[in-house]
């Protein structure tokens, strides 16, 4: 092994130099390998002294490679996948994941099917991060997210449609009517169960088309999932997506209460970065949603 022709250059300057060849910047590299931007301009440094030559031009405020560094970043960063394939090969590790859902989809939808996936994937780890704020794929550390949201989303994100939303005003079956549907004016004489997304009023001038309808006083939550609730203890009307709410109406713990339902402008989407930081288990969980929503649009 003291052959000259397997003296290798330290491994520190080689990290150095790939991830500094990626950002092109010293100071994001720093922030990677969290470290000091000056300890990485110093690996990278005594890497060039070893190799007696310069792998990056030092402009004004950026890096740029020279033609010797262009080939050598990349022979290196495939070095290092190598590795990292060997060392996940002896020493495999559980699949994580942190998925990015609102509480509504979490208790509503999401948590009920989660034994099926835990069955099929009994490695997984899943993290869900069940939340009405918007999560950051960087700051936040999600690799997947279901969004209510309308295209086009931007180029670094890949979306797929989850579902449709088709919003359905529902309640308890003890406040219907024994001809099984309410009229359009009979809205006053019931609370309206309100979410954050205030789509009563749209849905009541669809309704009443020419008509004026005169609403009862509501009751406001800042959940869907919570004025579903109310709905079921026979408190008052809901409007929410039928993904939400269809399986209590085919158990018969809510109904319909008018004929008419209403497209949102929004829908449901299922949506991760292009080149996610865990792609194989990102694929397999968008795979398992897009299926299980296709089931729950034929049920």
């Amino acid at each position: 092994m003291n052959d000259p022709l397997f003296r290798l250059p330290p491994l520190n300057g080689l990290r150095a130099f790939e991830v500094a060849a990626r950002h092109l910047n010293f100071r994001a590299a720093a922030e990677e390998l969290g470290v000091t931007q000056a300890a990485v301009a110093q690996q990278v440094r005594g890497l060039e002294k070893e190799l007696n030559l310069p792998l990056f031009e030092r402009l004004p405020r950026k890096l740029a490679l020279t033609e010797a560094g262009r080939g050598y970043a990349e022979s290196i960063r495939r070095a290092f996948e190598l590795i990292s394939d060997a060392t996940a090969t002896l020493r495999p590790e559980p699949l994580r994941l942190t998925i990015s859902v609102t509480p509504t989809f979490a208790s509503k939808w999401l948590i009920p099917r989660l034994p099926d996936f835990l069955a099929a994937h009994p490695d997984l780890d899943m993290r869900i991060l069940a939340s009405e704020r918007v999560a950051n794929f960087q700051s936040d550390d999600v690799d997947i997210a279901v969004r209510l949201a309308r295209p086009p989303f931007p180029a670094s994100l890949e979306a797929d449609l989850l579902f449709e939303q088709e919003l359905v005003p529902v309640c308890s079956p003890a406040l219907m009517p024994p001809t099984g549907r309410l009229d359009p004016a009979d809205l006053e004489r019931f609370v309206l169960l309100h979410d954050t997304h205030n789509q009563w009023p749209e849905f009541i001038a669809t309704i009443a088309r020419a008509r004026p309808v005169a609403a009862s006083k509501g009751v406001r939550f800042n959940q869907t999932s919570h004025a579903i609730e109310a709905a079921l203890a026979g408190q008052g009307i809901a409007l929410a997506s039928g993904v939400f709410v269809n399986e209590d109406i085919a158990a018969g713990r809510l109904v319909p209460a008018f004929a008419q339902t209403m497209r949102a402008q929004a829908d449901f989407y299922v949506v991760s970065l292009r080149r996610p930081r865990q792609a194989q288990s990102v694929a397999k969980v968008r795979a398992w949603l897009l299926q299980h929503a296709g089931r729950s649009v034929r049920a």
